[in-house]
């Protein structure tokens, strides 16, 4: 494919841990158990949460939800990754490299959506505790989902086209070990402000919309619990929303710090460090931080288990 004197670009080359030559075989015998435990961590939940029907409630529906999100999400990034550390040449075709963004940033974008609407149920059983069962049925929770992954799906179509749609003939070596916006950005050849102004608005929308109907639903969750008559039962509300809350943070935080920013800000180096930690770190810690802090959980786990153990003898 040629135009002019320019070859447009084929496959791009990850660069991502070029400068840590000497350590990667080391950085796979670090990640690569990190992410089997994640995908283990995320299974058991998902499987407890099937299998106890105490916890078929819209809550743990909600958080089977999110660990089959960070799942795929991980799923799409990690093993390119760890295959790249042993490899020598770490490439991936042009249409690959689109794929990778689309469903990445389908995942992501569904992710903060979800985190919405999980605080909307944290609202409805703290605010309006004896309706919550009408309010939160399960046509009620599926279509919040559906409505996350819809929301999903048009952005990342959007991104993907405009980002794609770009010239690429200059370079096709990418600062990062992924296909995420900032670097592929970086080496369009005819990047314009008005592209990368509209990228930015449709990620300050993922991230601002979401992050104002949670704090809407936390406004209500506030005012609610402080008018609660014990401390212990405004001990017990508080808590049912701390997980949520960290996530939050955490999701936000990362997000907000790589996708809100100008192109002049932009760091190779800086962006690859945080990205290791929403791809790596923050699949690993959610479902920990949901699960470890809830008592519900670990006992339905706990029964979950002796039904295992106690299964051949019966």
């Amino acid at each position: 494919m040629e135009q002019g004197n320019e070859t447009l670009v084929r496959e791009f080359i990850f660069l991502g841990f070029s400068s840590l030559a000497g350590l990667q075989r080391l950085l796979f015998v670090a990640f690569l158990p990190l992410y089997l435990f994640t995908l283990g961590t995320n299974a058991i939940i998902i499987s407890t949460i099937v299998l106890d029907r105490a916890l078929h409630t819209p809550m743990y529906f909600f958080l089977a939800v999110l660990s089959c999100s960070e799942t795929c999400y991980t799923f799409v990034i990690v093993p390119k990754m760890l295959v790249d550390l042993l490899a020598q040449k770490k490439t991936i075709s042009f249409v690959g490299c689109a794929i990778q963004m689309f469903t990445f940033l389908f995942l992501g974008c569904s992710h903060s959506f979800l985190l919405a609407a999980m605080g909307y149920d944290r609202y409805v059983a703290i605010c309006n505790p004896l309706r919550y069962t009408e309010l939160m049925g399960h046509r009620v929770c599926v279509g919040l989902v559906a409505t996350a992954c819809a929301c999903g799906l048009t952005i990342a179509q959007i991104i993907t086209s405009l980002v794609f749609y770009l010239p690429f003939r200059s370079s096709n070596q990418l600062h990062h070990y992924f296909c995420d916006i900032p670097p592929v950005l970086k080496v369009a050849s005819q990047h314009t402000h008005l592209s990368q102004i509209v990228i930015i608005m449709l990620c300050a929308l993922v991230l601002v919309i979401p992050l104002l109907l949670i704090l809407v639903s936390y406004i209500h969750i506030i005012s609610a619990i402080i008018q609660f008559p014990s401390t212990l039962g405004r001990y017990k509300a508080f808590s049912t929303c701390a997980s949520h809350l960290i996530v939050v943070t955490i999701h936000y935080g990362c997000a907000s710090f790589i996708y809100l920013r100008l192109k002049s800000t932009y760091s190779s180096s800086q962006d690859a460090l945080i990205s290791v930690s929403y791809t790596m770190l923050t699949p690993l810690f959610n479902p920990l931080i949901y699960s470890l802090r809830n008592k519900e959980f670990r006992s339905a786990l706990h029964r979950a288990v002796r039904k295992i153990i106690f299964l051949p003898q019966c």
